[in-house]
């Protein structure tokens, strides 16, 4: 398996990109979430040269109607931070999963309950294949409506209410505490049981599986076809794409990204509003020609 961990020590020169894996909320949208006309002609040029496109999400699969026009020949997007590879060629509400990496509930339940007492006060919501649940004091968000409203530890129990489906990921909700410093109690109160990012500029959390992260499950999509990190050009904007961008041969940091984002990066663009992502792929191919 190829690994999701790039550490060179002296670089080797940029191989021709033969895949783009990138983010979608505040790198591909802009801020009114819509893909402009720019970056329409930009996706199906680097198709046309060649070049596969991923989009590789925080978002679940029922989110992805904004792009999945755009999937072209392959199909196929990552979401839920690489818990999920879908499928996306049937439309909104018949999508396919084709990867489950979820998160085991004995971790889940252990993830809750650590930090719980490290954050008194945090919500819960969890995000499942098909279902989303959430606590009832858990804030209502995207105008979700959810399947089920319980604690998160009834929802997450073996035998619970949930239990038909694998959970890809829980996220935690904290009203008062600042968001970067929600992620870095969280991730030292639970450890090595889940892996703990954020994509949201409020203090948010998304809890996956150990091992589940963008990287990962797009280095797994990328060995299956036989490209090598060196050949991928990633772009993203938040926390959770930063080992997305390590481990990508070249990577983009959005002109809005975090600054944790920014140091992770080969490479800056421009803003999201200013189709950065559109800027670099048409250099990208003119650069083939």
């Amino acid at each position: 398996m190829t690994s999701a961990t790039r550490q060179p020590e002296n670089p080797a020169p940029a191989r021709p990109p033969r895949l783009i894996a990138t983010d979608l909320d505040g790198t591909l949208l802009r801020d009114d979430k819509s893909v402009s006309p720019r970056t329409v002609a930009a996706l199906a040029a680097a198709e046309e040269a060649g070049i596969e496109v991923f989009f590789v999400t925080g978002r679940p699969a029922r989110w992805m109607d904004v792009v999945s026009e755009h999937v072209h020949g392959h199909g196929l997007a990552i979401c839920g931070n690489g818990a999920a590879v879908v499928d996306l060629h049937g439309g909104p509400g018949t999508h396919r999963f084709v990867k489950v990496r979820g998160l085991e509930r004995n971790n889940a339940l252990d993830a809750v309950r650590l930090l719980r007492d490290a954050a008194p006060g945090t919500m819960y919501a969890i995000e499942q294949t098909y279902g989303f649940h959430q606590e009832p004091e858990y804030p209502k968000m995207h105008m979700e409506v959810p399947d089920r409203l319980a604690p998160a530890e009834e929802l997450l129990a073996p035998d619970g209410l949930a239990a038909g489906e694998p959970v890809l990921k829980i996220l935690a909700f904290h009203p008062t505490l600042d968001p970067d410093a929600f992620l870095t109690l969280a991730r030292l109160a639970i450890g090595d049981r889940a892996n703990v990012t954020r994509s949201s500029p409020s203090a948010l959390l998304e809890i996956s599986g150990p091992d589940v992260s963008k990287a990962s499950t797009l280095a797994l999509c990328c060995a299956e076809r036989g490209i090598s990190h060196e050949e991928v050009v990633a772009f993203g904007d938040m926390p959770n794409d930063v080992e997305m961008l390590t481990w990508a041969g070249r990577s983009y940091a959005m002109g809005n990204a975090h600054p944790d984002v920014i140091a992770a990066a080969s490479g800056q663009t421009v803003a999201n509003n200013e189709d950065g992502v559109a800027v670099v792929i048409e250099r990208l191919i003119d650069e083939r020609r």
